[in-house]
């Protein structure tokens, strides 16, 4: 029989977590977080693992929410040949008694050839189970959801590093601005660049594939805006919208960038404070030069009413934002 995988010590100890790239198989794996693209990652590669070792591996999945009691204690169970078995566990965030009062009482003697994985997406139900997985020394992967672009960015070079694949800074921003806003588009965004593209992926090779999706175009219109280049900005904007692309994304552009630029108006906030990447934070430093805190603030105030007359409040959205285009670049024109 080939080597089961490690098992969790039983003696209390404390939580290891583990990234989603690097987490081995063991006899219990605690998935915690909401992000389902990193979790359903984590659980590729444990179930890739387990059967690069064990190639016949029987593979049971298990729904906590819907458990019936017994379950687990059955599909763990010896098999007649001794198979090694992978058992995955999902909706544990809504785990019903049955199934918390019997993996407590598996974890006290975890199956031999078995490995338990257990997705758990947030929240208080089940901490007992929770707790004393990760006081049991098992594995815990951590997979919270990506919010900030400085997040997007590390995860973008790490694909690219993962498959030695070359990337320019700017191209991984560009990228980002391109696709972020839906972690698995990022992913399969990278993954077509790596195998694509020849050589080391550029910012114009980004923009070749990717430049004329909406959260691209908004932002080279709302830089093009806030540098005062209206006509540039008018140019783009009026070909956005005659492809069909929503005003409201757009919007939502020019109104991160504002903010980004007010808050390193103060002279002693850093990128961290900001909650800003170092290279957001050096661009918006430079862009917050031709801006007065007066007319930073009529145009936050103009986004914001902007924003209700694109999502209902006015009879054209389209005009609203090329009013506010128009606005923004003129009040950077008098600075």
């Amino acid at each position: 029989m080939n080597p089961s995988p490690a098992r969790p010590a039983n003696r209390k100890t404390a939580a290891r977590t583990v990234s989603w790239r690097d987490v081995e198989p063991a006899g219990v794996v605690l998935i915690s977080g909401p992000e389902e693209y990193l979790a359903h990652r984590a659980k590729d590669r444990i179930r890739s693992l387990v059967r690069g070792i064990h190639p016949d591996v029987e593979l049971t999945q298990l729904d906590a929410s819907g458990y019936a009691a017994g379950q687990l204690t059955m599909v763990a169970s010896p098999s007649l040949f001794g198979e090694s078995k992978l058992v995955e566990v999902a909706s544990a965030a809504q785990m019903n008694d049955d199934f918390l009062s019997d993996t407590l009482a598996y974890l006290k003697a975890p199956a031999e050839e078995v490995t338990l994985v257990i997705h758990h997406s947030g929240g208080t139900r089940g901490k007992k189970l929770l707790d004393a997985i990760k006081a049991s020394g098992a594995p815990v992967v951590d997979c919270q959801a990506m919010k900030k672009d400085s997040e997007k960015l590390e995860f973008v070079r790490a694909e690219f590093k993962a498959a030695r694949k070359g990337l320019e800074p700017a191209a991984g921003q560009a990228l980002v601005a391109a696709v972020g806003a839906s972690l698995p588009d990022l992913a399969a965004a990278c993954s077509q660049l790596i195998s694509d593209s020849q050589g080391t992926v550029t910012e114009a090779t980004v923009d070749q594939y990717y430049g004329g999706r909406v959260e691209a175009t908004g932002f080279k219109v709302a830089d093009a805006a806030i540098a005062g280049r209206g006509a540039a900005a008018l140019s783009m904007l009026r070909h956005a919208l005659a492809t069909g692309l929503d005003p409201v994304p757009i919007v939502a552009v020019l109104a991160m960038k504002l903010r980004q630029i007010a808050k390193v108006k103060s002279a002693s906030v850093s990128a961290k404070d900001a909650g800003m990447a170092p290279w957001q934070f050096d661009q918006a430093r430079k862009e917050a030069r031709a801006w007065d805190s007066a007319a930073l603030a009529r145009c936050i105030q103009l986004l914001a009413e902007t924003d209700a007359q694109v999502k209902g409040a006015g009879r054209d959205p389209e005009y609203a934002v090329e009013h506010a285009v128009r606005i923004i670049a003129s009040s950077v024109a008098r600075h």
